[in-house]
């Protein structure tokens, strides 16, 4: 049994401890909030719901969820990256067979097809995929960075998150100046550029933790030596662009729909990730033009997967049941705060204040960012990860209309990330 196979099945069943951990996490929220209906429900207005982490399902979840994330980890250190990456699909899979089985859940005929799709589209990419797993020595590591073909890709990346960003930006203004005579190019393009920018940066998170866990694996065969610079390097690279995604993809489910976001963030996530790995470790050696088809159109498969899994409108629609009072009062409240913290960054002359005033922001958003993603937030998310694709699902759906009107996507401008 080859190395690639170990790494595969490792990573598959790291996945699938993630997805479990994250729907056990979702049934701690909802006994929580059952527990909190039925004593509101008795007259119990003294009751005072206990925190999410009293509740041993929660608890569990976290286990596997911390499990899944090692497996992952270790996973990187057998298989080739681009492989791997895209084998983070089959959480998708795993995903409709526990809401099946454990949460009795009607699966439809357009789930059932998305599926179908996701693990077709596996099997190509294991079939034609990089099947080598070499382990580099922290020299080649560093020599691969001076690569010319790599040289090129990061500057091509760096273009293509330069880009986008100036589209997001433009279409922002757009979008606001032009009140609700905005077309659809510009409501579908803001996402996506917002996506393509998360994903190109975040992603490369995954090179790096590839990267740490084979110098792991050099460490236990006692051939390198963890303490140096290197590691310390790369550890801090990692740390930056998982932080970076995590919070980017916190933001982008408060600011857009959850049926336009939510397909973006993965294909765009998984896409980089697979490029990425594709060029650093040079795996384009090892394809023919066969190969490479296959690949490709597996590839394919996975992303239209992906994109049949979009949530419905309907569902999606979870807080369109407010007043138009209440979220007037929401929106309120939102700008009023951050009106606040401007009026006191500009009002002082002083360059120190101004930078705590950014630094605590940043520390907030970081703050949330985790809080949500583990499910500690009020408005919680599915747990994430940053090495396998991430499954994403929010109950702030954002771009709130009135009554039944979603027809116009406007992000928030008021958000901290503007302001930074």
């Amino acid at each position: 049994m080859g190395d690639w196979v170990i790494g595969a099945l490792i990573n598959i069943v790291g996945s699938v401890a993630i997805n479990f951990g994250t729907n056990l996490l979702k049934l701690g929220h909802d006994q929580r909030e059952k527990l909190s209906a039925i004593n509101n429900s008795e007259g119990n207005d003294k009751f005072v719901p206990k925190s999410v982490m009293h509740f041993q399902t929660w608890r569990i979840g976290i286990l596997f969820f911390a499990a899944g994330n090692c497996l992952n980890f270790m996973s990187f250190a057998y298989a080739a990256q681009s492989l791997l990456a895209a084998l983070g699909s089959i959480q998708f899979v795993s995903n409709i067979a526990f809401a099946y089985f454990v949460l009795n859940k009607t699966i439809s005929v357009k789930v059932m097809v998305a599926t179908t799709f996701i693990v077709f589209g596996n099997i190509f990419l294991v079939s034609f995929g990089n099947h080598q797993s070499p382990v580099y020595t922290p020299e080649q590591l560093i020599a691969k960075y001076s690569n010319l073909v790599f040289v090129l890709y990061c500057m091509s990346l760096v273009f293509v998150v330069a880009f986008n960003h100036y589209l997001y930006r433009s279409g922002e203004t757009i979008i606001s100046n032009s009140s609700k005579d905005a077309g659809t190019y510009w409501r579908t393009m803001l996402p996506f550029s917002y996506a393509v920018v998360s994903g190109a940066i975040g992603s490369c998170s995954v090179l790096f933790a590839k990267s740490l866990s084979n110098m792991l694996r050099l460490t236990m065969s006692s051939r390198y030596e963890f303490h140096s610079w290197f590691t310390y390097s790369i550890v801090l690279l990692f740390l930056c662009t998982a932080g970076f995604w995590m919070a980017r993809l916190n933001e982008g489910l408060s600011l857009f729909d959850a049926i336009l976001i939510v397909p973006m963030f993965q294909i765009a996530w998984t896409f980089f990730s697979i490029c990425t790995g594709f060029v650093y470790f040079q795996e384009y050696q090892v394809f023919d033009t066969l190969r490479i088809i296959m690949f490709v159109l597996g590839m394919t498969f996975v992303f239209l997967g992906i994109s049949l899994l979009a949530p419905d409108d309907s569902k999606a629609d979870t807080k369109d049941g407010l007043s138009a009072t209440e979220e007037s009062v929401i929106d309120m409240d939102r700008n009023g705060k951050m009106h606040m913290e401007e009026t006191q960054a500009d009002g002082s002359n002083s360059f120190v204040t101004s930078v705590k005033v950014k630094a605590k922001r940043v520390l907030l958003k970081a703050k949330s960012a985790c809080s949500m993603s583990l499910g500690l937030g009020e408005e919680s998310i599915s747990a994430s990860s940053v090495l396998a694709m991430p499954m994403v699902s929010s109950r702030t759906t954002g771009f709130r209309g009135i009554g039944n009107e979603r027809s116009k996507y406007v992000p928030l401008r008021t958000t901290d990330w503007s302001n930074l």
